[in-house]
């Protein structure tokens, strides 16, 4: 199977603050969050090829990041939409015409997902259409009533965390199968889903998602403290 990298690096980063997105900003030796999570796949054995979905008005920032890096896998670089599926769908969109081929869609903002991952991923396509990375919650989890003030919101039911995990990425999936849940959600409209195994959940509830352990390195740059 022909396993492609869809890094997702199409958002603004506004949790983060300030004008550059967070995916941009440097780590500790100076090189973007991007660039290392762009290394991670193009060392990966397993990957085949690389493309980055990004927002319009840093296209050229990734170009010159390009000319810096001697990246060999990175094939493409394709516009983001306004939404996260929206830039998931452009990029499934690159690829439709397609066989034996899976779509990995990545967080532009983990770049410490680790090769262990990569490789558990890719062992688990050859047997799965879709596949999840998640860890096991260590704290207790509220459900609680829908209020844009959390500490306004009152608790409505504790679930028992042996079955509550948390979603990572990379979410690799058989093309097709990618490609079906998206196109039913389109045609249904009004699209509520979070990551891309929350779209095969929904419109494609009869496929199951096979879960790697993830790891709680492989964590997401959200606010200016996590940098």
């Amino acid at each position: 199977m022909y396993n492609i990298a869809i890094i997702l690096a199409g958002g603004i980063g506004s949790r983060v603050g300030g004008r550059t997105p967070k995916q941009l900003l440097p780590l500790e030796d100076g090189r973007s969050v991007l660039e290392h999570t762009i290394d991670a796949f193009e060392t990966a054995p397993s990957i085949d090829e690389i493309a980055v979905v990004m927002h319009p008005d840093h296209i050229n920032t990734l170009q010159k990041l390009c000319q810096n890096n001697p990246w060999q896998k990175l094939k493409k670089v394709i516009p983001g939409g306004s939404e996260r599926w929206e830039s998931s769908y452009n990029a499934i969109k690159e690829y439709t015409d397609l066989s034996n081929v899976s779509l990995w869609l990545h967080d532009a903002a983990r770049p410490f997902v680790s090769q262990t991952i990569i490789a558990n991923i890719a062992e688990a396509l050859q047997t799965h259409d879709a596949v999840t990375v998640a860890v096991p919650v260590t704290d207790t989890v509220y459900i609680v009533d829908k209020n844009d003030k959390c500490q306004m919101s009152n608790v409505k039911s504790i679930p028992d965390r042996a079955t509550v995990m948390r979603a990572q990425t990379p979410q690799a999936f058989h093309l097709k199968t990618i490609q079906k849940a998206y196109e039913k959600a389109i045609a249904l409209g009004n699209i509520i889903a979070t990551d891309d195994a929350g779209i095969v959940h929904k419109y494609l509830p009869d496929t199951p998602i096979y879960i790697v352990p993830g790891d709680e390195s492989n964590r997401k740059i959200t606010f200016k403290e996590d940098l």
